[in-house]
């Protein structure tokens, strides 16, 4: 019998940015960069790990806006001529740095780096890379599971259970959609859990979720073995805690890997850097600095100057960290196995955007700890949730405690000075879809009220979305994310009162349905306080 095991789960999401009404649209750079620098590296990594028979487990999260967007055929377009902008800057890069050996040297790899990708992901994925994804599911290493339909902080739209079935439910069809199976776990959104969620989640038909560490420690019941085996909430549904040991490692700004300074600087990039001539025609009007993705310098302290990037260093000291992380989880297992029932489980979650874009050498780090992990057998061993419950003796009956993975650990980021006036309107228009539906029942409803109705149902679900209250907090685009909820807002209120009235104006409704072109199988009637 294994000593313990190790879970690694990545959670990939982004929001929902579509705007074919645009020709280009900056926000949707967020996925395009995602796509270079995060998920196809990973894929990368499983089909090293595949090619060389490694017997690995990795389970992925991936939400139902990312979903969509990477299924989308008009932004899969963009991103082939977004990678044929790079190819061509990298290719101007190789000439302006001619007579700068060292920057060169980086140039051109930038530009087989480009170049690379642009391959394979239009000859080997074919544009697809959710079947790629799906083709290691089935072979029994990558578990895939999803999260809510766009990615609604639950514990904040809990005045409504409607509200919160809806976000679990179709972001679980969502997924079935596109994957062809349903998932066996859940990941909720900031790990945002509150008492009587799990029971959502069962009639859902999902197996598990995570909570953060304080939502395992705090639980009702004491756990017996704290973060390192799951607590069934009392109607089978399971709930695994996050290690706060192996997430200091990789999350921590002070003590965190990413913060070496062999590593890639993330900030400093060309988009900054050079003479606005140099780089006008690859960032935003021409006028306005952003980042290309092309950096040629190593983290360096504050106050002296810039180290220029050494790859073959930096994966180097991705290996040394991924030997240290291994070390440190077999010093853990060694010491909590010998006060345990069952073999311990650390859980280590990460947003997958971390592995490749904030980090640049995540992706090999990643690939490092599972061929390290894999290759000792009477040690540390990665394990899927799904496994380990089907393994191990059942698991303690205890309900976890309120909880999220933000600042401060509960709804803090989500709801304060920044954001708190989005709720009330997010929770008006929420009851006014409940009301316009129970309205309806029994009453014969038009193929062009169905579409409208259906798509009030999207604007609700996509003003609920939780990356605009971070973003507000945050402080980065808040101009774009308050644009996001208003115009959600406006569009919903729209077709509400269209509905009410009976005047529905098809040509607008068909311009809403192309632009918030998402959850093609929704129902209103489903929005409804009546269904279980």
């Amino acid at each position: 019998m294994n000593s313990g095991f190790l879970n690694i789960v990545l959670h990939a999401h982004l929001p929902y940015v579509h705007h074919p009404e645009h020709d280009s649209f900056f926000e949707e750079n967020w996925l395009f960069e995602a796509i270079t620098e995060c998920y196809l590296p990973l894929i990368g990594v499983l089909e090293r790990l595949q090619k060389d028979r490694v017997d690995y487990r990795l389970t992925l999260s991936i939400s139902p806006t990312l979903i969509t967007m990477l299924r989308d055929e008009l932004l899969q377009k963009r991103y082939l001529r977004h990678l044929d902008r790079l190819v061509e800057l990298a290719e101007k890069e190789v000439v302006r740095t001619r007579n700068q050996p060292q920057y060169q040297k980086l140039a051109r790899l930038y530009r087989r780096f480009f170049a690379h990708t642009r391959h394979r992901y239009e000859a080997v994925y074919q544009c697809d890379l959710l079947a790629a994804l799906k083709s290691h599911h089935v072979a029994g290493k990558l578990e895939l599971i999803t999260t809510a339909a766009t990615h609604g902080f639950l514990p904040l739209l809990n005045i409504s259970e409607t509200a919160v079935r809806n976000q679990i439910n179709i972001g679980i069809e969502t997924f079935k959609t596109h994957f062809g199976f349903a998932p066996s776990g859940f990941w909720l959104p900031e790990c945002g859990y509150y008492p009587g969620l799990e029971h959502v989640l069962k009639d859902a038909g999902i197996n598990y979720f995570f909570v953060d560490s304080h939502g395992i420690t705090d639980a009702v019941e004491k756990p017996l073995n704290g973060v390192y085996a799951p607590l069934d909430c009392g109607n089978g549904v399971a709930a695994f805690g996050r290690d706060p040991y192996s997430s200091r490692q990789v999350w921590s700004a002070e003590e965190g890997y990413p913060g070496d300074g062999d590593y890639r600087e993330f900030y400093s990039d060309i988009g900054f850097e050079l003479g606005l001539d140099a780089i006008a025609p690859y960032i935003l009007k021409g006028d306005t600095r952003t980042f290309t993705g092309i950096k040629y310098h190593r983290i360096t302290p504050e106050h002296q100057p810039k180290a220029i990037y050494q790859p073959k260093q930096a994966l180097a000291k991705a290996e040394q960290h991924a030997r240290d992380f291994i070390h440190r989880r077999q010093q853990q297992i060694d010491t909590l196995s010998a006060d345990m029932d069952r073999p311990p489980v650390i859980v280590a979650p990460y947003d997958a955007e971390l592995f490749g874009h904030w980090w640049f050498e995540g992706p090999h780090w990643l690939e490092s700890v599972l061929r390290m992990a894999n290759a000792d057998t009477n040690g540390v061993q990665t394990i899927s949730c799904s496994d380990y419950l089907k393994h191990q003796p059942a698991p303690q009956v205890a309900r976890p405690a309120a909880s999220s993975w933000g600042e401060q650990g509960y709804s803090s980021y989500w709801i304060n000075e920044t954001n708190d006036w989005v709720y009330p309107l997010i929770h008006k228009a929420g009851s006014e879809m409940e009301k316009l539906v129970m309205d309806l029942r029994g009453l014969a409803v038009s193929d062009l009220q169905k579409r409208a109705l259906n798509q009030a149902v999207r604007s609700v679900l996509l003003a609920q979305a939780s990356d605009w209250p971070f973003i507000l907090k945050s402080g980065t685009t808040v101009d774009y994310a308050k644009k996001r909820i208003t115009d959600h807002l406006a569009r919903f209120n729209y077709l509400h009162d269209c509905i009410r009235k009976n005047r529905i104006d098809e040509r607008y409704l068909s311009a809403l349905e192309i632009m918030d072109d998402i959850f093609p199988t929704i129902d209103f009637r489903d929005y409804s306080p009546s269904v279980s």
